[in-house]
């Protein structure tokens, strides 16, 4: 009997501590990230879902093994390092109740899954590998991120990149483009938003910016626009397909849920061949995003496939 494939994500685990009241003198603790959010959206839509990342032995990396697991995420290729303390994002209210990043706190930045401890098992076993920019900006973790790709290459897996950039873990803009622009040329989905494509092809015309961006020949290109709608580009065209309409309370995560919903929609029927397979696909990617924009929060709010076929 063939083993089932899973989808394997790479990345790193944070815990948001949220602000229960504008006083910001007490907070809840939340496991974060983007490639957690992904990790355990797949998850949540009836995919095999493997997370590759690296925590320590204490209190709160046993809470972010503990909630990972419960959310259905595999861990068997996870690394446990005693000495490892998770990356915290301190966010606080304003008075009118809305979010504001106070501090990032990382006491371990140099503790990183290292391309040794990469299991060949895990991509022998994977249909699609998704990262995105989130660790680049560490040599170690960028050598490791170079290290998966060429093993998930050779074992003809799928490879998804989120450029997902944030600016505030690199030491300047300039190393920032070079090196997240260094990896797309590995992506078979490359997943970025109106801005990030502005950012990265220097450009403020969209067009122009697709344009350049065709120069990494990637298979398929999403860029997503908010309550617009996303822009999927494939075999040298561009397709608009509509944002779904929704009562939006909280739009944190929902880029991470459309990237998990395109995911799934890949391992369930292969990159999309024709125009009207894009479309379908993207589709169901904006179907996720608009799901989780009606709910509170990033991992609480990620959709499940019951949520989906309970409005469908």
């Amino acid at each position: 009997m063939e083993k089932v494939k899973h989808v394997l994500t790479y990345g790193d685990v944070f815990v948001d501590y949220i602000a229960t009241n504008t006083s910001n003198t007490s907070f809840n603790r939340h496991l974060g990230g983007a490639t957690v959010n992904v990790a355990t959206g797949v998850s949540g839509l009836g995919v095999p879902s493997e997370f590759i990342t690296i925590t320590g032995d204490d209190e709160t990396s046993t809470f972010v093994r503990n909630e990972l697991l419960n959310e259905g995420v595999n861990l068997s290729h996870a690394i446990i390092t005693p000495k490892k303390r998770v990356s915290g994002v301190y966010i606080q209210l304003t008075s009118d109740f809305d979010r504001v990043f106070a501090s990032y706190v990382n006491e371990t930045p140099d503790l990183q899954v290292t391309y040794e401890q990469l299991k060949s098992q895990s991509f022998e076993d994977a249909n699609i590998f998704h990262f995105c920019s989130g660790t680049l900006f560490h040599p170690k973790a960028r050598t490791t991120t170079q290290k998966a790709i060429e093993l998930a290459k050779n074992n003809h897996v799928i490879c998804s990149y989120d450029v997902n950039i944030r600016l505030l873990r690199w030491e300047n803009e300039e190393l920032c483009r070079q090196t997240v622009c260094e990896f797309l040329p590995s992506a078979d989905i490359g997943k970025l938003t109106k801005e990030e494509l502005a950012f990265l092809m220097e450009t403020e015309s969209f067009e122009e910016g697709m344009m350049r961006l065709s120069r990494y020949a990637i298979p398929l290109v999403l860029v997503t626009d908010g309550e617009n709608g996303t822009y999927a580009g494939f075999q040298n065209q561009i397709h608009h397909v509509p944002e779904i309409p929704v009562q939006a309370v909280d739009t944190t995560g929902a880029g991470d849920a459309f990237m998990a919903g395109i995911i799934r929609h890949v391992y369930l029927f292969g990159l999309p061949e024709t125009k009207q397979e894009v479309i379908e696909c993207t589709n169901f990617g904006n179907q996720m995003g608009a799901l989780c924009a009606t709910k509170i929060g990033a991992l609480t709010a990620m959709p499940r496939m019951a949520e989906w076929k309970k409005n469908n």
